[in-house]
């Protein structure tokens, strides 16, 4: 994890952040120059809004004595000359009024980081022994105090949940998440998932600084600025990197990471006095049979509390009676007493007389779940026998979305009578109450897919996997005749992946095509990730007559875009003998888990 000397400066301000002062404070500060902090404000127990015409009142001032500054040429004030000292005399006018329009707040964090310190130890182990067997470095183990100030209840503005703050779509290809399991709440599974994503992301870009980024800032961002600047040195992406999503909370992730393993590696130096919680300690036992919560607790005598203490990732509606716990889910036991196996639990809860649900009103039960999403069919995207993997066509992208979203969105109905468990947010504001990020607000969703769906400047794309001049017709309103005249294709000739396609922009906008292309896969692969999702990875070494549509079979029925996402430097359109493909292995996620 390099710390090179131009980012101490930012890894300080960080520091600072997450030890001097706490959220009843902030720095107004400069938003490039980290160094720079005009000042330190304190709100006590004023108001939202009061804290927010403070902030407002603090930065009219600065901007006021920015102008000031360098408009003069004689003697300052104390307090505009200490604003000059911050800038030193190196910089220009021009420079202190540009900076007029990079001032900017941030809340201090330094009673949530102790917060996540304590809390910390009762995962400290599972996070160490998991990213060993993938063979990741230790120090990435304090992530979440950047993502959650280790909170596996945290929910973001933009709706990313648990201790390492998955996005529902990036979570869904390693954990469940349905409607009556969100393992994004499960600290230990999604551990196991943050594990898989930071090692995903090594392997696409090389450098733990760039993978640590493209955990926030998506592969395929990275992927771009690392291209864009031709270079993988962090400190030149950070300072010159240039683009719309590339704001102030991707271009300090890194250095936010680099402060929290600071305080981490030295928490008496910060935190004088702390002790860290226990390990958790349990047993797992996978469960033979779909079960309710009542019905468990009584078998194995304890409490309903503690067994929902010890599964968070189990929905509302499983807690509320309105599902049950699904067959095969890998149920978290204390460890003490009976050391329980399937077995024993499917004999104990088959000899358990039956049990009524408990007698108490209770509201409306949701909506049954839509069915699941089935593509419509199949893209030719590589010739011979081709992939199984489908694709929705492009004018069914709206109405599978919907389905997708409506089978996503299902909500639990509290029992009347119960606490209502914590649900998901619905404002920025419900969001910081609930456990916002510790580190800088997520500006571009979290993603996994490297891909770059963006034109070139020459109106041109590379073809991805699942994609045929059909849809590329109807994103841009025209016919898959022309598309082949003015990219001079024979008719029935194959589109192959990677191959560059030429395309006109006379009926429809970039952005409306690009907007429709990245859709069309979003929809393509949440389809694929209701019922999938990745366990693991392989190494394929292509032999002598070896097609894609054999690898991916082997794999079995994978689909080629997902071989193409984690190979996204490998021409598998023209595989050869002796290309080493790294090839994702996925298990089907069936009715019952």
């Amino acid at each position: 994890m390099p710390c090179p000397p131009e980012l101490d400066r930012d890894v300080r301000f960080w520091t600072r952040v997450y030890s001097e002062v706490d959220t009843n404070s902030g720095f107004l500060h400069d938003e490039r120059n980290l160094s720079v902090v005009y000042a330190t404000l304190h709100f006590g127990d004023s108001s939202p809004h009061e804290r927010q015409r403070l902030v407002e009142e603090r930065r009219d001032e600065i901007v006021a004595a920015l102008r000031r500054i360098a408009a003069s040429t004689g003697e300052l004030s104390q307090d505009d000359q200490r604003i000059r000292d911050l800038w030193g005399p190196q910089a220009s006018p021009s420079q202190l009024l540009d900076a007029t329009d990079y001032i900017r707040f941030q809340l201090g964090q330094a009673d949530r980081f102790r917060a996540g310190l304590e809390r910390s130890g009762a995962y400290q182990t599972h996070i160490a022994q998991t990213f060993a067997s993938l063979g990741l470095p230790p120090q990435l183990a304090v992530l979440p105090h950047v993502e959650s100030s280790f909170n596996p209840a945290a929910y973001s503005k933009v709706s990313a949940a648990g201790l390492w703050q998955f996005m529902r779509s990036t979570g869904r290809r390693y954990m469940r998440i349905d409607n009556s399991v969100d393992e994004r709440l499960d600290p230990f599974r999604s551990t196991e998932a943050a594990a898989q994503l930071l090692s995903y992301n090594y392997r696409l870009l090389g450098t733990w600084p760039l993978a640590l980024t493209a955990y926030n800032h998506g592969a395929a961002g990275m992927r771009r600025a690392k291209e864009s600047m031709g270079t993988d040195d962090i400190v030149k992406i950070l300072r010159n990197y240039k683009s719309p999503t590339f704001g102030f909370a991707s271009r300090n992730f890194y250095v936010s990471f680099l402060a929290a393993l600071e305080i981490d590696s030295h928490p008496d130096k910060y935190f004088p006095d702390l002790k860290r919680a226990q390990a958790i300690k349990f047993q797992e036992v996978e469960l033979p049979t779909q079960a309710q919560p009542a019905v468990l607790a009584r078998t194995l005598k304890i409490s309903r509390d503690r067994l929902r203490e010890l599964n968070p990732g189990l929905r509302s509606a499983v807690w509320d009676g309105h599902r049950q716990i699904p067959k095969g889910y890998r149920l978290r036991l204390p460890d003490e007493g009976n050391a329980w196996t399937s077995e024993q639990l499917a004999k104990r809860m088959g000899a358990e007389p039956a049990i009524r649900v408990a007698e108490v009103e209770r509201a409306p039960s949701p909506p049954p779940t839509p069915a699941a999403v089935t593509p419509a069919a199949p893209a030719a995207t590589v010739p011979g026998p081709g992939s199984k993997s489908a694709a929705p066509p492009a004018g069914a992208i709206n109405t599978v979305a919907a389905q997708i979203e409506s089978a996503q969105d299902v909500k639990a109905v509290a029992v009347i009578g119960r606490p209502a468990a914590r649900a998901q947010p619905v404002t920025a504001t419900q969001a910081e109450d609930l456990g916002p990020s510790l580190g800088p607000a997520i500006e571009t969703p979290q993603s996994a897919d490297p891909i770059d769906y963006s034109i070139a400047a020459n109106d041109t794309i590379a073809v991805a996997a699942d994609e045929t001049l059909g849809h590329y017709a109807e994103w841009l309103g025209t016919s898959a005749a022309r598309l082949r005249q003015i990219n001079k294709m024979k008719f029935k000739q194959p589109v192959l992946i990677g191959r560059h396609i030429k395309l006109e922009f006379d009926k429809i906008s970039r952005d409306n095509f690009e907007q429709q292309r990245r859709e069309y896969h979003r929809v393509l692969q949440a389809s694929y990730f209701a019922a999938h999702r990745i366990i693991g990875t392989e190494v394929h070494i292509v032999r002598r007559g070896d097609t894609l549509w054999t690898v991916t079979q082997h794999a079995g029925q994978l689909p080629v875009w997902l071989l193409q996402q984690y190979n996204p430097d490998v021409d598998i359109g023209e595989m050869r003998p002796g290309v080493e493909l790294v090839v994702p292995k996925v298990e089907e996620v069936t009715a019952n888990g």
